[in-house]
């Protein structure tokens, strides 16, 4: 499938990109490494006018270690520059583990952090081409007034199945989000909607321009797990994102999971369940189904929803047990 025709906009500075989401706002799409925006265009998902490619903007690339012994990432460093890094993997071993998830080294190469971030959320019939929309109505996220996941209701429930956002939740990241008005830093707790339409908090002349981890959530043991049909190239179907500090009995435990639910959610609870406790099998059973209840998978995916549910609790068992014995 061929591209829709567009104009390439290619800012070597932060400020003339913002200048250009400011005069083009609404119909410019943003592209980091490509790897979801180009397959989606050519699926006629997006037809901008205007493409604002980043890769020119060299300030929003690396990682580095700050003075009060936390970490800044630029959005537009690569998920393999990440997976990579001898830093994140010694102090926030979560992160490295969930990007060397996704895809494949190709696909690293070119996919960035922040374009994880802002992953579009899919379902079995969003990702779709035109000619197969087209024959099912469309469906609200794209072009129609129906969900065909829950069709009685008025809610697009399309799935979040970025890998690097629950680990992210679990080492506590906050964003830089930089538009005409200024820069402003958020919990990326509090970017994700939990809507599938409309699923990030994120205005039409803005960008996500870096990632903070707190000196606080360093050096705890990391451990991630995904489930999905083929073990390299795809999406999760589900994923758990574990950090823990542990000196045989837990001193503090979070849980991340994502593709189960319109974005990626920290497990409520699971700290209090742990905190003091020596881990068995029997406590991991138990934080599982603590997973599995904050998961709310639908028909968004070939695999059916009580599957799903069911692995993110065995896959948080496994994770948890994982994380301890590290």
């Amino acid at each position: 499938m061929s591209l829709p025709q567009f104009k390439l906009l290619r800012p070597r500075v932060l400020e003339e990109a913002v200048g250009y989401l400011g005069e083009h706002a609404g119909e410019l799409r943003v592209l980091a490494g490509g790897t979801d925006l180009i397959p989606s265009m050519r699926q006629r998902l997006f037809e901008p006018e205007h493409v604002l490619d980043l890769r020119g903007i060299a300030a929003l690339r690396g990682i580095k270690p700050q003075p009060d012994g936390g970490v800044e990432i630029g959005a537009l460093t690569t998920l393999r520059a990440i997976e990579r890094s001898d830093y994140l993997r010694q102090h926030y071993p979560v992160l490295p583990e969930a990007a060397a998830t996704v895809a494949s080294p190709v696909l690293r190469n070119m996919g960035t952090i922040g374009g994880n971030i802002c992953l579009d959320t899919r379902c079995l019939w969003y990702n779709q081409s035109l000619n197969w929309r087209k024959g099912c109505g469309f469906c609200i996220k794209k072009d129609g007034d129906l969900c065909h996941v829950a069709p009685g209701g008025t809610k697009c429930w399309a799935v979040f199945s970025g890998d690097t956002p629950p680990a992210l939740l679990c080492l506590s990241a906050e964003i830089d989000i930089v538009g005409a008005d200024g820069i402003r830093r958020i919990p990326l707790s509090d970017f994700y909607t939990g809507l599938g339409d409309s699923y990030r908090k994120l205005q039409p002349n803005e960008l996500v321009t870096r990632i903070f981890l707190p000196a606080s959530s360093a050096d705890y043991r990391g451990v991630y797990r995904k489930l999905r049909v083929r073990g390299s190239i795809d999406y999760p179907l589900a994923g758990v994102a574990v950090v823990m500090r542990s000196n045989g009995h837990v001193s503090d435990a979070r849980i991340g999971i994502t593709a189960v639910n319109p974005a990626p959610l920290l497990v409520k609870g699971v700290g209090e369940l742990l905190m003091g406790k020596a881990l068995d099998e029997s406590l991991a059973e138990a934080v599982g189904d603590l997973a599995a209840r904050t998961a709310k998978p639908l028909t968004t995916s070939a695999l059916t929803p009580e599957y799903r549910r069911e692995m993110i609790r065995v896959f948080t068992k496994r994770a948890v047990l994982a994380a301890a014995a590290n």
